[in-house]
């Protein structure tokens, strides 16, 4: 979803602004909940696994996909991305070619997706799997990064993503609150479901109402930096972040040590302006700091000029992976084998 959600959609008590757009959200629901009960998938010859959220905005998945992709691998088969492409011009199927292809093309996800994987865009999920029939070898698994909603292409193994600190906000559909489609609608189609974030108060009131409305398994996973962020302890830096939800973003580096002397947070997939650029640039400068960002920004400032290439290449980026310990582990890496095995 473009640009920045409101606040109101996961903030607690009562909001007006959720009681007056509820009966588009009803309407908006009852729409996709009949798009949820269409039978005519698409069945590839190849496993698809899907990784998905309930809720518009952030909760960890692309991290996740990256993670699955590796399981995948770790099982001897050749993990192939299917995205949307949300946020590019090319309607697809198209193979993502980072060297070549810029986020105003793709999209910023598949970018990031591309440099772990082959990486393909395609607006109609079902054509997309065909093209990776042909173009991928016999072994390959496809890693739907988002979809969970779509009917178009049938799928081995649904995975869905749910923000331990977010949770599912208000309960209301778009735009009342930002569930994708009624809950009851959505739940029955994960067969796993992942809960991110620190393991505290608010996540574990995030299981136990998932609990209470599912037997699909409840794995926790919690989003870190990676080890090279340990170089930002003690800097001073100006962060920017065009996500769903910057504020993870800007907690994560507070807690690396960092020192934050400016903080901009920009819509969900923004696409930076000649001004921005600048602005962000002469801020740092001012202020002697570095600029550090998101790999989702960084992509999207990808084959960009003047000065929003200066931008770029001014910027560090803040990588972060998704870790799942032990026995959660184990239940993610049976249940890929179970849908892949042929």
């Amino acid at each position: 979803m473009p640009g920045r959600e409101p606040r109101w959609w996961y903030g607690a008590g009562w909001h007006w602004q959720a009681t007056l757009l509820s009966p588009l959200g009803h309407i908006i629901g009852s729409i996709a909940t009949a798009r949820l009960r269409k039978t005519n998938s698409y069945a590839s010859r190849l496993p698809v696994i899907c990784i998905g959220n309930f809720t518009v905005g952030g909760s960890g998945k692309t991290p996740l996909a990256l993670l699955v992709a590796q399981l995948v691998a770790d099982e001897g088969r050749a993990p192939w991305f299917l995205s949307r492409g949300y946020g590019g011009r090319l309607p697809g199927p198209i193979q993502v070619e980072p060297g070549v292809h810029g986020s105003a093309d793709v999209g910023d996800e598949p970018l990031l997706l591309a440099r772990a994987a082959p990486t393909v865009i395609s607006r109609d999920r079902a054509k997309g799997a065909q093209f990776i029939e042909t173009a991928a070898p016999s072994n390959a698994v496809i890693i739907m990064d988002d979809g969970l909603q779509n009917p178009s292409l049938a799928k081995d193994l649904v995975i869905a993503v749910v923000s331990g600190d977010r949770g599912l906000g208000n309960g209301h559909v778009i735009p009342a609150g930002p569930l994708r489609a009624p809950l009851a609608s959505q739940i029955g189609l994960a067969n796993v479901i992942v809960v991110t974030g620190q393991t505290n108060a608010a996540h574990g009131a995030v299981r136990e109402t998932l609990r209470k409305l599912t037997q699909a398994p409840l794995l926790s996973a919690t989003t870190r930096a990676s080890e090279d962020a340990a170089s930002l302890r003690g800097r001073r830096v100006v962060a920017y972040a065009g996500i769903a939800n910057p504020e993870r973003f800007f907690t994560m580096l507070e807690g690396l040590g960092a020192t934050i002397v400016e903080r901009r947070a920009f819509g969900d997939h923004h696409a930076f302006s000649d001004t921005e650029a600048r602005g962000l640039v002469d801020t740092a400068r001012r202020m002697s700091a570095d600029l550090v960002t998101t790999e989702k920004d960084l992509a999207r400032l990808s084959g960009a000029s003047g000065v929003s290439a200066e931008l770029r290449d001014r910027s560090r980026v803040l990588k972060i992976e998704t870790v799942i310990e032990s026995v959660d582990l184990a239940i993610l890496r049976q249940k890929i084998s179970e849908a892949i095995r042929t």
